[in-house]
């Protein structure tokens, strides 16, 4: 497993400290492991979360702005976990409203050692934003529309939304509500994965 993640690192163009991929390959395995009862991913091979969930989440590392991070809807801690442990310098809370999965959340924390992440099992609109959010990131989470709807308290006043995404999504950019806009759309490219993969940048105007 860790010489597949270094082969898949090389290929991406990028480098972590040793320490750094054994937390991946430990997360990788505690995922696998959890999912046989919890069913907390559909992916079902490691290698294949290798390149689906680690290489897919921290290829977006680059393009975050700023120090305090929101993952909503974050499921096992995806892209929050493998985000968290390539930019250690940052803070990272992972919201989602289900038990199961802040419970395994927590168990990465421990086990890993892993000190910038917050797991927290709460509604979006619920939770409070305090102090506000450097970027609220998601990946699989909602639309365009429903994530800037939903999650418009989490930014601070320069803060901006991560989505990831596969296709650019051209009918959800166009029903953005007034007062947000595009920033930027970024072609990602995750090694060995097949379909496009693409972070769209939006921050209000």
């Amino acid at each position: 497993m860790l010489n597949k993640l270094s082969r898949l690192l090389d290929e991406a163009g990028i480098s972590l400290t040793d320490h750094q991929k054994n937390q991946l390959v430990a997360y990788v395995d505690m995922l696998n492991k959890w999912n046989k009862a919890y069913n907390l991913t559909s992916v079902r091979d490691p290698n294949e979360m290798l390149i689906r969930h680690i290489l897919d989440s921290i290829v977006v590392a680059p393009y975050l702005q700023g120090e305090r991070f929101i993952d909503v809807g974050t499921g096992p801690g995806l892209p929050g976990i493998p985000l968290s442990i390539v930019r250690p310098e940052c803070q990272f809370t992972l919201l989602d409203s289900l038990g199961k999965r802040v419970r395994f959340l927590r168990q990465v924390q421990h086990e890993l050692k892993i000190n910038n992440i917050e797991p927290v099992q709460s509604r979006v609109e619920a939770f409070p934003s305090e102090p506000p959010f450097d970027g609220v990131i998601s990946r699989a989470f909602a639309s365009l529309n429903d994530m800037v709807s939903w999650c418009k308290h989490l930014p601070a006043q320069e803060g901006r939304f991560y989505a990831l995404k596969g296709l650019v999504p051209e009918d959800e950019i166009a029903q953005l509500p007034v007062g947000y806009v595009v920033e930027s759309i970024v072609k990602l490219q995750v090694p060995q994965l097949d379909g496009e993969r693409h972070l769209v940048i939006i921050k209000a105007n």
